[in-house]
């Protein structure tokens, strides 16, 4: 069923905001609330990295893979596509369609 969001809408009587602000003032209680923050103890800063740590003693585990034989490098941008992005060929230089728009 198609519906119109663009229709007015037509607020009943279980909608009214006067009942609703009195519902919420009346749960409230009238007493100041505080706000309950849920810290956990494993959540410390040694578990954070911030920016400009000095990362010289970790490893970096990265598989390369080669250019495969249907693929070409850019060499305007030097990302690896697919030889259907080949724009222009010039001096044995590809460049892809991104680049030659």
């Amino acid at each position: 069923m198609a519906t119109d969001y663009d229709a007015p809408r037509n607020k009943t009587e279980e909608e009214s905001p006067a009942e609703s602000l009195e519902a919420l003032q009346a749960s409230r209680g009238g007493g100041a609330q505080t706000a309950v923050i849920d810290v956990d103890e494993n959540d410390t800063a040694e578990g954070i990295d911030l920016p400009g740590a000095d990362l010289s003693g970790e490893e970096l585990m990265v598989i390369v893979v080669p250019e495969q034989s249907d693929e070409f490098t850019c060499s305007s941008c030097f990302l690896v596509r697919h030889r259907s992005q080949v724009a222009l060929e010039k001096n044995g230089m590809k460049y892809c369609r991104d680049c030659e728009g």
